[in-house]
This record gives C-alpha cells, sequence and structure tokens, in this order.
C-alpha cells in the first residue's frame, strides 16, 4: 500500500465547469493510477460525500473547477470530515474564487491591480457611461465568483456594458467591471513555495475567454514566454505576493496583464486550475523538467503532513 492510502479524485461536481473539471480529473486519475497509487473517481453530483469515509478514503485530491469545489465549501466539508485535501485551505480558496474581494485584498497590500468598480444586478443603469468613462472608456465585466472565463465580456459603450451586466448577473449578484488593459496575457503556476516558468497566452479572440481556451486551435502558448531573466523573476516575486495574500496555497495559478507600458497588472487566481496534459500548469511544470505524473504526485504529497 502506498503511502497515501486510498484516495478519491474528486471531479465533475455541479459547477459551470463540470465538463472541464472532468477532463481534468480523468488525466489526474489515469496518472496516478499509472504510478501505482489507490485512487478513485469521485463526482460529488452522483455520490454522497458520506461516501468518503463509509469507503475509508484516506484523502481526496480536488479537482473541482468553480463553486461547489473551488470555493473554500468543499474545503469546508472536508475539514468537518477530517480528510486532507489538496491545495488551498477555506479561506484561500473562498477568498481566491471571489475576484472582487481578490481586488480589494492586493489594493490593500499594494500589489498591482487595473482600475475597477462593482455593481449589483440591481443597480440601476442610467449611470453606466459615466462609468465606462471612470474606467478610461473600454472595460472587462466578470461574474465575481465563476471561473474559464464564464459570463465575462468586453464592452465599449453604455448598451454593451449593460447587455454584459445581465449576462455577467445570471451567474452571479455582485458584477466586477475592469479597466480594459491593452497588451498580452501571462500566467505563472505555484507548486508549493515556488513559481513555476511563467506562459504567454495569444489568441486573435478579444480576450482569452472561454472558446480560445477550450475550444480554439488558434490560441498560442509561449513557455518560455519571452521575457528577459531578471523581469521573470520580478514576475514569479508578485505571482508568490499574490497567491499568499488571499491566503492560497500548495499549488495553483496566478493570472497577469502586461500593458504597452510593461507595467504589470494581476488578474486572479485560481486554486484549482485545469490539469489535463495540455493545461497551462503542466506546461509550465514540463518546462521546469517536471512531468505530468510528477507533477501531480507533488500535489497529492503535499496532503501528508510531515
Amino acid at each position: 500500500m502506498s503511502v497515501f492510502g486510498k484516495v478519491a479524485v474528486m471531479f465533475g461536481g455541479n459547477s459551470a465547469e463540470r465538463d472541464v473539471s472532468i477532463n481534468s480529473g480523468n488525466a489526474v486519475l489515469t496518472a496516478l493510477l499509472a504510478q501505482g497509487i489507490d485512487a478513485h473517481a469521485f463526482d460529488p453530483k452522483e455520490q454522497p460525500l458520506s461516501d468518503l469515509t463509509d469507503h475509508q478514503f484516506n484523502r481526496v485530491f480536488i479537482v473541482l473547477h468553480g463553486r461547489g469545489g473551488e470555493d473554500g465549501t468543499m474545503q469546508g466539508a472536508l475539514e468537518l470530515l477530517d480528510i486532507p485535501y489538496t491545495g488551498s485551505g477555506v479561506l484561500g480558496a473562498a477568498l481566491a474564487m471571489d475576484k472582487i474581494k481578490t481586488k480589494q485584498i492586493w489594493n490593500a497590500v499594494g500589489l498591482p491591480t487595473a482600475k475597477y468598480k462593482i455593481v449589483n444586478a440591481s443597480d440601476c443603469h442610467d449611470s453606466l457611461t459615466h462609468l465606462l468613462d471612470e474606467l478610461g472608456g473600454v472595460a472587462m465585466v466578470k461574474p465575481s465568483n465563476e471561473g474559464s472565463s464564464i459570463g465575462m465580456a468586453k464592452v465599449r459603450n453604455a448598451q454593451e456594458l449593460a447587455d454584459a451586466i445581465t449576462l455577467a448577473a445570471g451567474y452571479d449578484d455582485e458584477v466586477l467591471l475592469e479597466q480594459w488593459i491593452e497588451g498580452e496575457e501571462y500566467t505563472v503556476a505555484i507548486l508549493g513555495d515556488s513559481a513555476l516558468p511563467a506562459i504567454r497566452m495569444t489568441t486573435p479572440h478579444d480576450f482569452y475567454d472561454y472558446q480560445a481556451k477550450y475550444q480554439s486551435n488558434s490560441t498560442q502558448y509561449h513557455c518560455p514566454c519571452g521575457l528577459p531573466e531578471a523581469e521573470e523573476k520580478v514576475l514569479g516575486e508578485i505571482a508568490l505576493k499574490a497567491f499568499k495574500a488571499v491566503h492560497a496555497k500548495g499549488w495553483g495559478r496566478v493570472d497577469f496583464m502586461r500593458d504597452k507600458q510593461n507595467n504589470w497588472y494581476l488578474l486572479e487566481v485560481n486554486t484549482v486550475p485545469g490539469m489535463t496534459e495540455t493545461s497551462l500548469v503542466p506546461k509550465a511544470a514540463k518546462q521546469a523538467d517536471i512531468d505530468f505524473k510528477q507533477l501531480v504526485h507533488r500535489v497529492l504529497s503535499q496532503t501528508i503532513k510531515g
């Protein structure tokens, strides 16, 4: 029997990211089984959590994306069941999932993030032109608590903004309006206390949206990202500070924009990012000479308290 005992690989769930989670979970499960680990698929949409104790699971590898798995609720349930699990704890997962709370914390500790406004689905939309002007005339609209770019839109006028708020409000009562940053998008994966090599993403889409992430053949990933070594080191340091500021731990990913003047802007933290063999964290790990099986083993190893 391995040191890990019986492992539940938890994926699927009820969130809007269920399909992505299933792909990630199957890849993680396959990699664990290939290493002789007693791993089993566990879909909380199909199975009660009591099965974890009834079937004597020793730990859980969380590969649930979005609500119900990445927002602290599942972490809280596993704490009550006294079952070790991968990744961030209740507080870190809950804070990182909330884009508004994350930005407020980053602002408070002096980390760079784009100018933003908060609106509610019930707010009067009469002042939308003024809001857009305050954000420079072009903005990103995001539900506060969704991932995979779900419910997001780029807007350039009051009508587009009104429509985008309505769309985002279908996912969340609070909606984030963020100043549009013209530039390139980067991401930095975190493994333990280390930042992995940065990845630069390019897409012909308006932004790195759901289609660009999962359905398009035109998205390109550059790793090495092309930054000078000193600049990439600074980016990694900012990513680690941003990750720790929201109490995230274990593993995850921090997303950035870089404007035309080479200023960095933090976008968000993912505490359970995609984990197929072609996802961003595995791409960064590969650049650091960590293959996919080693990566999942290292993430799982973080559940062993030594």
